[in-house]
């Protein structure tokens, strides 16, 4: 999957998420419940003890962050998320266990500390897992399957064509 962030909105290190600061998460929300909206709109809508500069810069430092996209509307800016609310966590998850695996000389060792968060927080977390991975497992298998067929019907493609030369 391509990450949603684009190069300004990670550190120099790998995988580093700027976090988001309270007024962009609740931006953002109101953007995901209404769809989109202009800086007026969202002031209307229950940001109106804020200055309207301020949600203008929050709203363009969350398109610089490649969260939003933006249309002019006028003289002012019609404003979208352009991620889902799944897409964002998901992308947010799957940079925090990058870290976390990044961080331990031994790829055991932070999944060991999964499976014990998993067991402690709920046993149904763990047979989720196990069928999580049970099926990523089938996914590759079917994969290597395909290009193993693939690579021998090219295989035989160029002896057939090899065999067609020299005759």
């Amino acid at each position: 999957m391509k990450s949603i962030f684009n190069s300004k909105s990670r550190g120099n290190s790998r995988g580093a998420l700027k976090q988001l600061g309270p007024l962009e998460q609740g931006l953002l929300e109101a953007l995901w419940s209404r769809g989109t909206a202009t800086v007026r709109e969202l002031l209307q809508d229950g940001y109106q003890d804020l200055a309207y500069t301020t949600v203008m810069t929050t709203l363009d430092r969350l398109y610089k962050k490649n969260l939003l996209t933006r249309e002019a509307e006028g003289r002012a800016f019609r404003y979208a998320p352009r991620v889902t609310r799944e897409e964002l966590h998901r992308e947010v998850a799957g940079e925090a266990f990058r870290q976390l695996l990044d961080a331990s000389p031994a790829a055991s060792l932070p999944l060991s500390y999964l499976v014990e968060i998993l067991t402690d927080r709920d046993a149904q977390l763990l047979d989720s897992l196990r069928e999580l991975v049970e099926s990523k497992r089938r996914e590759l298998r079917n994969r290597e399957s395909a290009n193993r067929r693939d690579s021998t019907d090219r295989a035989s493609a160029n002896r057939a064509s090899a065999n067609k030369e020299t005759e």
